[in-house]
Order: C-alpha cells, then structure tokens, then sequence
C-alpha cells in the first residue's frame, strides 16, 4: 500500500529521508519528508502532481570507469551521462515515471535555499554569499524571509528554488524560526481563539 519515491516498499522499517516521497494510493495521500525548525522530521501533504519529482542535492561529479561521467545525489543515486550544467551544490529535479532528470535548480546567489542540519536546521532563505576557507568548511550566509540573517556550513544547505519562488511546497511556518517567546504568544492566541469560539457556540 505504501510507495516511497514512487516505487512499492513492503519492508516496515524502510528508512525515510530529506525530500523523499510517501504515496498511499489506497487513500489518495502523497506526503514529502522535509524537517521543521526543531530538527524533526515532518510529513508535508502535497498534491499528486508534486509527488511526481524530488529535489537531489548533487554531493559529487565525477568520470568513472571507461570514461563515464556521473553524479551521485544526497540520496545515494547514482546518475550517469548528467547535463554538462549540472555542478556539485546544485539540486536535480528527478521524474519518477521517467526515472530521468527533468530540471537543474543552480545554487547561485538569491537562491531559495532550505538548511538540512546544524543549529539553524529546517531554517528557508535567500543565499546571501559564500565564504571560502581552503582546508576548512566552506560558509554560507542566508537571510530568511522576516530579515534574520544566519551563518552555516556549505554542507548543509540544499538549494530549493530560484530567486522568485520555490520549487516544492512549503510547510507550515515556511521555515521561519520563532523565538520561545514569539511561539507562546501563537500558541497562547490559538488558545483564545479556540476560547472565543465555544463561547459562541455556548
């Protein structure tokens, strides 16, 4: 009953990671596997036709064996024969009716970019620059959408969509991380809210 990246998984303990896909035919259900700002691992619902793709961040580029270019993905996939564009930090757009890869998102200047570990993980945010420290981590700085700017390792940011928009759904938050301050007042709001209505209702 269960599809994870679009082929049948029967094993209950397959393992689920950054970007991958969960569709429950049986109920008409697609999910993606992102991470919140507390670190934990969410299940985004989205619609049929975004379950048709995942983001790979491009980890290396290489020629193998008999002169073969390839490029493996965050993910362990091995692609073979890649776009001459295609460099190592960008994210390929992988079609799984097709199994082939049907879009570059560059990591470039402006890009939106999601953070997949760290301290400022499930953070979103526009590439601001780059720093380059030869024999040490390479760091990138990122302003989220409320102007907060933050600093992480190179190695952590997974680049989501152009400049203008994303390419996937957000989750809830959009990965804007609230102080503990700013998450009681939400929380306390609802509260009231959800006050308010039974007195109306009574």
């Amino acid at each position: 009953m269960i599809k994870v990246d679009g082929k049948v998984r029967r094993d209950p303990r397959f393992p689920l990671g950054m970007m991958d896909v969960v569709t429950i035919d049986r109920t008409n259900e697609n999910f993606r596997i992102l991470v919140d700002t507390k670190g934990r691992f969410v299940p985004h619902r989205i619609d049929s036709k975004e379950a048709g793709f995942k983001l790979c961040k491009v980890i290396r580029k290489r020629i193998g064996k008999a002169k073969v270019p390839h490029i493996v993905t965050h993910d362990g996939r091995t692609i073979r024969y890649p776009h001459p564009d295609i460099c190592v930090n960008d994210c390929v757009k992988l079609d799984f009716a097709k199994n082939e890869v049907a879009g570059i998102v560059k990591f470039q200047n402006n890009a939106i970019v999601m953070i997949t570990g760290g301290n400022n993980i499930g953070r979103i945010g526009h590439l601001q620059s780059m720093e380059k420290h030869p024999g040490s981590y390479e760091i990138a700085h990122i302003r989220d959408a409320s102007g907060n700017i933050f600093a992480t390792r190179l190695g952590n940011v997974m680049v989501i969509g152009d400049s203008k928009e994303a390419v996937i759904s957000l989750p809830k938050g959009e990965g804007i991380r609230l102080t503990l301050i700013e998450e009681r007042n939400n929380r306390l709001g609802n509260e009231e809210e959800e006050e308010d209505d039974e007195e109306d209702d009574n």
